[in-house]
């Protein structure tokens, strides 16, 4: 049977409440081998907030900064940004929020989509409201599975939900650049926005933080060193500040990624007036699980599906419902919510098959991947020291100047970066890394393999890093631990 849009069926083996990326995997992965019919349920479009809304257009937004950071860091180069080409390229990345090409995968891999805003009413059931008012009954003969994804928190602050801020949709969106900013938070999203408004033309850009330092999911070197480089390039850091009231007289709504009115006054707790064109809210993520039917089904609504290793929902019997992505809160991250979906569908299609092996989540969780794409960049894998020590693990540690290796030397002469390896002293195995510096990115997997694979460093000795790369650094921590190791012995 042809896939199409909108089929008239009632039934599948397998439906996905939600179509962004992981969805996407869901169904695919269910389905592919299996011979089991899939069809995915959304109410926007098909690609959800990656290919939109998030990693897409913000990287987009980011790859001309570093372009032209990079370049009046090099000597006998230059180069200017043309913001408009910018916002234009980001665009086309995002295929100007046309789903088009998005459904014609699903079609092509088999998966049938359905329009509509779907609720759970049952065991196997949904309700899907169309466009049009009028709601169809869905029903599944194996799994339904949910990837409804989460929304930007915006903080009960005094004022500032009725100044209609920015969140995340708009700034990474924007079609206009805003003379004056003021961004909440200081996380990866706060920090990349800032990042790209300063670089793409922003001539005042203020991160106003409650906490202490940057980035505090982090090695604390991370952050320190996004915020000297954020300093160094006029963005104002106000730390260990909160907001208490917002205030915005001509509030207009604008549409997503304008500017939605006047100006807008930020007064914060020690009584300091911040006067900006915009405010960006990035204070965090709340789950899309409020309003997807999970009370007829015994699972209480408003936060994080609680899931087992094969991203099966807890406390939901019969072995059909599952979640994936930022719903089920194990990591709100595109790559690690398409790695549950795999699982997922992989999990779905053996149960169907009546197989008793099935796919774990476990080990991916373990490696844990991640990349800011500040300047510098910061990329992690598995823990950080402080995360492996809470663990009960007796680690031993080492950090290495990234500035210090040929091949960061040679491509940029004021390189500024570090690197650190968490180490299992028991079983002598890499449990956590981190790198920040420019261009640090692909290190993440080759750390990430040493961990989920359980590498001991016994073994990595003997992985030589090519001359002159910032893959060197793999040696030169190797180097320092062993330094170490023979000094501890005296």
């Amino acid at each position: 049977m042809t896939a199409t849009v909108d089929p008239d069926r009632s039934e599948w083996d397998v439906i996905v409440l939600g179509g962004a990326a992981a969805g996407e995997n869901a169904a695919q992965y269910a389905s592919q081998f299996s011979g089991l019919s899939s069809v995915i349920v959304e109410s926007r479009l098909l690609g959800g907030e990656c290919s939109y809304w998030a990693c897409m257009p913000s990287k987009a937004l980011l790859r001309p900064v570093e372009v032209v950071t990079a370049a009046h860091h090099v000597p006998g180069v230059t180069a200017r940004l043309d913001t408009a080409a910018a916002l234009a390229q980001r665009d086309r990345v995002i295929s100007n929020l046309d789903d088009r090409s998005q459904i014609s995968w699903a079609l092509g891999a088999g998966i049938d989509v359905v329009r509509g805003y779907g609720r759970l009413t049952g065991e196997r059931t949904l309700a899907v409201t169309r466009p049009d008012g009028s709601v169809r009954t869905l029903r599944a003969r194996h799994a339904v599975v949910i990837d409804t994804g989460s929304c930007p928190a915006v903080p009960d602050v005094a004022g500032l939900r009725a100044a209609l801020p920015w969140t995340s949709r708009d700034v990474t969106t924007m079609h206009e650049v805003p003379r004056r900013v003021v961004v909440l938070g200081g996380g990866v999203v706060a920090c990349e926005a800032a990042t790209w408004l300063r670089g793409l033309g922003a001539q005042e850009v203020s991160v106003v933080h409650r906490g202490a330092r940057l980035l505090s999911r982090y090695e604390p070197f991370a952050g320190e060193i996004v915020a000297e480089t954020l300093s160094g390039s006029g963005v104002r850091l106000l730390l260990g500040r909160t907001i208490a009231r917002v205030e915005r007289t001509d509030v207009r709504d604008t549409g997503e990624g304008h500017v939605h009115g006047g100006e807008v006054s930020v007064t914060l707790d020690d009584g300091t007036v911040l006067v900006a064109d915009e405010v960006v809210v990035a204070t965090g993520r709340t789950p899309n699980t409020d309003d997807i039917g999970l009370e007829t089904v015994g699972v209480s609504p408003g936060g994080h599906l609680d899931v087992d290793d094969h991203q099966g929902v807890r406390g939901v019997g019969g072995e059909w419902l599952y979640a994936i992505g930022d719903v089920c809160g194990r990591a709100l991250l595109t790559h690690m919510g398409k790695y549950q979906a795999r699982v997922a569908g992989e999990v779905i299609a053996a149960r169907a098959a009546g197989s008793a092996e099935l796919p774990s989540a476990a080990a991916g969780h373990i490696g844990l991947p991640q990349v800011v794409f500040t300047d510098p960049e910061v990329g992690s894998a598995g823990m950080t020291e402080r995360q492996a020590r809470e663990a009960g693990i007796d680690v031993e540690v080492v950090e290495y100047d990234m500035a210090a290796l040929a091949g960061t030397w040679v491509s940029r002469p004021d390189y500024r970066g570090r690197a650190k390896l968490v180490v299992d002293r028991a079983g002598d195995l890499v449990v956590g890394a981190t790198f920040v510096g420019v261009g640090i990115a692909d290190l993440v997997h080759s750390a990430t393999t040493a961990i989920v694979g359980r590498v001991p460093v016994a073994t990595l000795w003997h992985v030589v890093p090519s001359y002159p790369t910032a893959s060197e650094i793999w040696l030169r921590l190797l180097e320092t631990l062993n330094a170490q190791r023979h000094a501890a012995r005296g």
